[in-house]
């Protein structure tokens, strides 16, 4: 955990001013959540990194609760925010198991190209259920180290060798789908810009009344 930290650490200046690889996806999956949300929502984003999406669906929630691991992250999306004027964002460093909120007080958890680099992904997948309301949404899009292609799976552990790639998990898309559903989620929209990445809607299923 201590060296993820220092990598994103070191890395956060690099990271706010690198650009979208495909402008359009992001587009897509920006305006697939919003189809989601609700004026009156809350939501929660772990992994927010420099806190570029969390400031564009400001508009669209109550408020929004942005964290990370790295302080250097959130030091450039509070000026962000602040430059911004956006009043409904708020950040908070550390992960879902080191920071204390409520069960069941999010409409909404974005976990967005963040589960790849979590080595206990079940885990995660459980906090994130005992978070969210009955019939709120799971927003996740993920890179699948798994079907990435031979070579750069040669790359990704020489990357981490000298310090140019962080801790990657490499499980493809069924299981991570199966992960999802043993965590108690359905799947609600599934959508592959390319092999190796996927864009998951998941829902937590409302309570049955007897």
């Amino acid at each position: 955990m201590k060296e993820s930290k220092e990598f994103w650490d070191k890395g956060a200046h690099r990271y706010a001013k690198s650009r979208i690889r495909d402008e359009a996806s992001y587009q897509k999956k920006l305006a697939i959540t919003q189809e989601y949300f609700q004026p009156d929502w809350s939501v929660l984003e772990f992994g927010c990194g420099t806190g570029s999406t969390a400031l564009i669906h400001a508009p669209h929630v109550k408020q929004i609760v942005a964290t990370d691991l790295s302080g250097k992250m959130l030091e450039i999306a509070q000026r962000k925010a602040r430059d911004a004027n956006v009043k409904n964002v708020s950040f908070q460093q550390g992960t879902l198991d080191s920071l204390d909120f409520e069960a069941e007080s999010f409409n909404a958890v974005l976990g967005l190209n963040v589960l790849h680099l979590i080595e206990n992904v079940d885990a995660t997948l459980s906090s994130v259920h005992g978070l969210l309301k009955p019939g709120g949404i799971f927003v996740s899009s993920t890179a699948l180290v798994g079907e990435l292609s031979v070579i750069w799976r040669l790359l990704i552990p020489l990357m981490q060798l000298i310090g140019l790639a962080p801790y990657v998990n490499r499980f493809g898309k069924e299981q991570l789908v199966s992960k999802l559903t043993n965590a108690g989620f359905s799947i609600d929209r599934e959508w592959q810009p390319g092999k190796a990445s996927v864009f998951i809607v998941a829902k937590k299923q409302p309570e049955l009344t007897p």
